[in-house]
């Protein structure tokens, strides 16, 4: 292994020669063959050295479709400093951008790198109406964004990444899964931190909760009444280092909920009839108007109201930007808004057998106080995973998930992201050990105040108090209403699946 190391490497340090063999490609000639190079359906755009001369930064447009546009980074190190490992980073929100910091981050610590804006540019009114913005967004730009990705990557070194990988969160989780679902062939690691790869269904969620909250808004000290009575309610289930802190499984039965609204109220007196009728619908989440089917679930206990709704331009992608987004129903409204984005936008097929079987390694995480992504999709779709591939070992194999105790979106209130998620699939994937015991950590001010090891679901984080250390203990498996399979449906473009397999 390390001579068959040494002697790409020693290839990609005298990269290309001529056609005489007599003296390899300098700067300005490389940069003027990615310039010439030509990409399927695309442009390249821009290629250019970094201010720092260690790396080349090559810009790019994708137009798949007549309404499709997507926009392309891909950044490259020096040959010296190139690990031999590509990877994707996944986007967020509506995406439309990209995050140059990101790829700094990534191309410094040694990786060839790629992201993409998901055709959403220049903002999110680019999907009114455009069918091609939807698949671009649901799983095409991440596809094509890898498979050029990986082109100029072997044009500009003369070989092909070793292993790629994948690491994004939220949407970018959404992305993610997509690969892992659609085109298993594309990364050999995947990282997915909290992943809102149920999305039509979320964003029901998160109109539900608009609606319900203009009628009956909350006020920021109300917000915080309801999440301490749900902390101090649930005090008695959590170890000592969560009690009345924050909640580390807030899987709850309706008799729970009543009783939090109770104590809620009673702690703080300005919480009215109005606002109790009001948490019953927040805690137990959309459900369709005509047929009573689950939709999605409730906002977590614990976790933010204020950070549940908004994120609306789904519904103006189908409905278009004048309809009053009060006005949409549970009933038909809904069917019509499933019908049209769940096929591309949803990430929810359990079959994972062929990014399995090609070795491929998957970590994905949630958060326990995430009222954006809702911890309940996740583990529904984990545990149709396990019956899809016949059982909890066959899918911890090659899957493991992570409920964050505490961690909401972005960090806090309790347990923020365990760190190097990209690292611990990388690892899994290149050494054969499976993660088990991870560290999260929580910080005020930039300083550690909190840590605590995270073990892989079904275990949760127990605490011994003979050797006060934290232990796994056996949790519960599911706990959650399953959303009705109409709202999930199968994914669209089948043909895409079947998109021959990248060299590598």
């Amino acid at each position: 292994m390390i001579q068959k190391l040494s002697i790409l490497g020693l290839a990609a340090l005298l990269g290309s020669f001529s056609a005489f063999g007599e003296k390899p490609l300098g700067v300005d000639d490389k940069l003027s063959a990615l310039r010439a190079l030509k990409v399927e359906a695309g442009t390249i755009t821009s290629v250019e050295r970094d201010p720092s001369a260690t790396k080349t930064i090559v810009k790019l447009v994708l137009n798949p479709a007549k309404g499709s546009n997507i926009n392309v980074e891909v950044w490259l190190p020096d040959v010296e400093k190139w690990n031999a490992r590509f990877l994707g980073l996944g986007n967020g929100g509506a995406a439309g951008k990209i995050n140059p910091g990101a790829l700094a981050s990534a191309s410094s610590a040694g990786y060839a790198v790629a992201t993409t804006d998901m055709g959403t540019a220049p903002n999110p009114d680019s999907g009114i109406g455009n069918e091609e913005v939807w698949k671009d967004f649901g799983f095409r730009a991440t596809h094509l964004m890898t498979v050029v990705g990986k082109q100029i990557v072997k044009a500009h070194y003369g070989r092909a990444p070793e292993l790629s990988y994948f690491s994004g969160g939220s949407t970018g989780g959404q992305q993610a899964l997509q690969e892992a679902q659609r085109y298993p062939e594309d990364y050999d690691g995947i990282a997915a931190a909290v992943a809102a790869h149920c999305r039509t269904p979320l964003h029901a969620y998160f109109l539900w909760n608009d609606q319900i909250l203009k009628k009956c808004p909350f006020s920021k000290e109300q917000d915080a009444s309801v999440i301490a009575a749900a902390n101090e309610y649930m005090a008695s289930r959590q170890i000592p280092a969560a009690a009345g802190k924050f909640v580390s499984d807030p899987r709850c039965t309706a008799q729970d909920i009543e009783a939090v609204i109770t104590l809620a109220r009673k702690k703080d007196g300005t919480l009215t009839d109005e606002h109790a009728a009001a948490l019953r619908k927040l805690f137990d989440g959309p459900r369709h108007a005509v047929t009573g089917e689950r939709i999605f679930n409730g906002i977590p206990l614990g976790s933010s109201i204020a950070a549940s709704h908004g994120h609306l331009y789904l519904f103006n992608w189908v409905f278009g930007k004048d309809k009053n987004l009060a006005d949409i129903n549970f009933g038909a409204d809904i069917d019509t808004y499933t019908a049209a984005l769940a096929p591309y936008l949803n990430a929810e097929n359990p079959d994972l057998s062929a990014f399995a079987k090609r070795g491929g390694k998957l970590i994905m995480t949630l958060g326990t106080a995430d009222s954006v992504v809702p911890y309940h999709a996740s583990i529904d779709y984990y545990e149709r995973v396990i019956e899809r591939l016949g059982g909890l070992e066959q899918a911890q194999a090659f899957f493991r998930f992570y409920f964050v105790p505490g961690l909401a979106h972005g960090g806090g209130p309790g347990i923020n992201q365990p760190p190097n998620l990209l690292d611990t699939v990388r690892a899994w994937r290149e050494t054969g050990t499976a993660p088990f015991a991870l560290q999260g950590h929580h910080a005020e001010n930039g300083k550690p105040t909190l840590e605590m090891t995270i073990y892989p679901y079904p275990h949760q984080t127990g605490w011994s108090a003979a050797t006060k250390r934290f232990e796994p203990m056996e949790g519960k498996r599911g706990g959650v209403e399953r959303i009705a399979e109409r709202f999930r449906p199968s994914a669209a473009d089948s043909r895409l699946r079947q998109a021959p397999p990248i060299a590598r």
